[in-house]
């Protein structure tokens, strides 16, 4: 989803820019806080910021001026809450801009808000409803990391259409087109995070047990007074 360096009209990279820069002001204050409150929490998060690093740089060629690839938010969405992902996903494309010429400067707005923003808040709340509703956590966490990945080029291929409408059909027939082609890559490339995210959330669950309750992933409670410490999985 990474839409290339120069190819937005510069009205449009600058009015992304100004969308996402309040969710990057407001996910930055949150970081702050979290690390003076919780330093313990610094470790996780570095590998939050790394999985989506990692994930987001693998590219598959989509369309013109962009491309597929997994997003990696919807893990640390659900771990540390949107607003902390908006800053983790902004320094990723920024580095990636950068060091790798994935993405690039003036279209660093652009790329924030569908990958840093709308991904992370719509995978979020996709497993928050799940998680009020009785889901598995996994089943939530899939479906959480899932929906983060392909809203993200939803977003993209609204951004796309609004910069370049179809000389016939307008705004309406380059969303369809721009739409159609990137379905063809992304929808497996988001069910494969799903699954990963799953996985990885199956590890932490193992490893990190105390961080993921202080969290709210996991809750300790007591069953009929004997299993008392047991962790169970419910929404925060």
């Amino acid at each position: 989803m990474h839409i290339a360096e120069g190819f937005l009209p510069p009205a449009h990279a600058v009015a992304w820019g100004v969308a996402s820069a309040p969710f990057v002001v407001h996910g930055a204050r949150s970081l702050v806080r979290d690390v003076r409150e919780h330093p313990e929490s610094t470790l996780l998060l570095g590998a939050s910021g790394a999985f989506t690093f990692v994930l987001s740089a693998l590219k598959l060629p989509s369309v013109t001026g962009s491309c597929s690839h997994p997003t990696g938010t919807g893990l640390g969405a659900i771990l540390f809450r949107p607003p902390v992902m908006a800053v983790l996903g902004t320094i990723t494309l920024l580095f990636q801009a950068l060091l790798l010429a994935h993405g690039g400067l003036t279209t660093l707005g652009a790329n924030v808000f569908s990958l840093a923003v709308v991904g992370p808040w719509a995978g979020y709340g996709v497993y928050r409803l799940l998680r009020r509703y009785g889901v598995p956590l996994m089943g939530a966490v899939f479906c959480g990391a899932f929906v983060a990945d392909l809203s993200t080029y939803c977003v993209t291929s609204v951004q796309l259409a609004l910069a370049f409408p179809d000389p016939g059909s307008g705004f309406r027939g380059a969303l369809g087109k721009f739409g159609s082609i990137f379905a063809v890559t992304q929808i497996p490339l988001a069910v494969s995070e799903g699954l990963l995210t799953v996985l990885v959330m199956r590890l932490l669950m193992q490893s990190s047990k105390g961080e993921l309750t202080r969290l709210g992933v996991l809750v300790t409670s007591a069953a009929g007074g004997k299993r008392a410490g047991s962790a169970e999985a419910v929404a925060r």
